[in-house]
């Protein structure tokens, strides 16, 4: 390749030195010109000759260091693996050793580590560990440790052990940070019943065992299960009623998923609340009903107090009123006055009667719709996703059972509403009747004589 470029170098020399011949016209010139250039190819080839030798020798040599390094190691492996399976030997000789040493004493160290893995499971979860954190630590380290345990570690095992003991049958109060569900924490003082339940003046806590931290219910139970927690809390001396809970929770978290009747109302959708405005509609006509009824029967008491001064103020007193005016008509043109006035004052009387009636029947009815409905969604469900997950129909299933209870629930309280309206309507037309064939008695009485 070198040889080939100044081959070039000295075509191109060459022209160049025609040109410059052709200029001045000194083949001289020329011929110097080019011995300078080959003198100075030289010099340089020799030195690139000179770089590359000394770059050789020191790659050879690095090579030897390489060489010398790899010999080294491989001299240590040898040794190291010596070395190792003379350790080995050692080791099962020292482990026949120990066993030799140990006698039954292993035997008791097997029971120890058993009892610290059962014990550390038992108190890691213990309600009792959100007062006296870090007990699980040292239980965890001697059922994991390959040692024999020493001394200070049995007496770590008892100490835990009796201290779950002695605390399982204690009713105490101490301060600890409680993990709000926002996040938020705030030390907060509450009362730990044995290893059962933790209350605070808000309700029941729980302890979370993989955080370590003490955090409220996402729920609190029912109310006659969660007022006990707050009265008991606050109770100072004496006996005070509390739900506990022997499962150490499981049982308090099912009662938090616990549906309220609220959420069971809520579950009825439109048919569930179509069904409690006619349940309100009913109550509404039927108070109605009774307060006007009421005083109506009231006046007509007053009234039957003083007959001969008729008011027009309760039906009696217009009833009296059509009396006077056609009492000395015969008995039976007075009968049928008597009769036109009684059934003026039934529309009035009678109003509302009916409707809370005919919403009473209702109501059932419409709890049928929620269900058939609710029945409907269940095999639409069922069409589209199968039977493998049954939470996907429980929502249309609450649906139809939900929605036949409130009908039930709203036809029930409208019949009992719709007996005592109607009873106090008969009872008001009934003593109109009663004082109608009186006066017309009365009358035929004077005809008679």
């Amino acid at each position: 390749m070198k040889k080939v470029f100044n081959f070039v170098l000295l075509a191109a020399s060459m022209t160049a030195g025609v040109a410059v011949t052709a200029q001045a016209n000194q083949l001289d010139d020329l011929l110097k010109q080019v011995k300078a250039d080959r003198i100075s190819e030289a010099k340089l080839d020799k030195q690139r000759e000179a770089e590359f030798l000394s770059a050789r020798a020191d790659k050879q040599a690095l090579l030897n260091k390489a060489k010398a390094m790899l010999k080294s190691e491989q001299n240590r492996n040898t040794r190291l693996t010596k070395e190792y399976a003379a350790n080995e030997i050692t080791l099962a000789q020292k482990e026949v050793e120990l066993d030799n040493a140990k006698g039954t004493l292993g035997e008791m160290f097997g029971v120890s580590r058993a009892a610290a893995a059962d014990a550390y499971g038992q108190i890691s979860t213990s309600i009792v560990s959100a007062q006296y954190p870090g007990r699980g630590e040292v239980l965890d380290r001697i059922a994991n440790s390959k040692e024999i345990p020493s001394l200070p570690d049995l007496e770590e095992l008892w100490f835990a052990l009796q201290t779950e003991m002695t605390e399982s049958g204690k009713v105490a109060k101490f301060d600890v940070e409680v993990t709000n569900l926002d996040g938020t924490r705030s030390t907060e003082t509450v009362t730990r019943v044995g290893t059962f339940n933790l209350v605070s003046d808000n309700g029941f806590l729980t302890y979370n065992d993989g955080l370590g931290q003490v955090q409220p219910l996402p729920k609190q139970p029912a109310g006659y299960i969660s007022g006990t927690a707050s009265s008991f809390f606050n109770t100072t001396s004496g006996y005070a009623p509390l739900y506990l809970d022997p499962s150490r929770g499981a049982i308090l978290a099912l009662e938090t998923r616990k549906r309220t009747l609220m959420e069971f109302y809520h579950q009825g959708e439109q048919v569930g609340y179509a069904i409690t405005v006619l349940l309100i509609v009913g109550l509404l006509i039927a108070i109605e009903r009774m307060i006007v009824l009421g005083a109506t029967g009231a006046k007509i008491k007053a009234q039957e107090k003083n007959l001969s001064q008729p008011n027009e103020n309760n039906p009696l007193g217009r009833l009296l009123k059509v009396y006077q005016e056609n009492k000395d008509s015969d008995v039976e043109t007075l009968e049928l006055k008597l009769d036109e006035a009684i059934l003026r004052e039934t529309p009035t009387i009678d109003r509302g009667v009916n409707l809370i009636k005919m919403f009473a029947a209702i109501a059932p009815l419409m709890g049928l719709l929620g269900t058939v409905i609710g029945m409907i969604m269940t095999f639409q469900t069922i069409t589209l996703f199968g039977t493998g997950d049954p939470k996907l129909m429980a929502g249309n299933i609450s649906l139809a059972l939900v929605t036949t209870a409130l009908g039930l629930i709203a036809a029930l309280p409208l019949i009992l509403v719709h007996s005592i309206v109607a009873g106090k309507s008969k009872a008001v037309l009934h003593k109109l009747d009663e004082q109608s064939a009186g006066l017309i008695a009365a009358i035929a009485e004077k005809e008679s004589k």
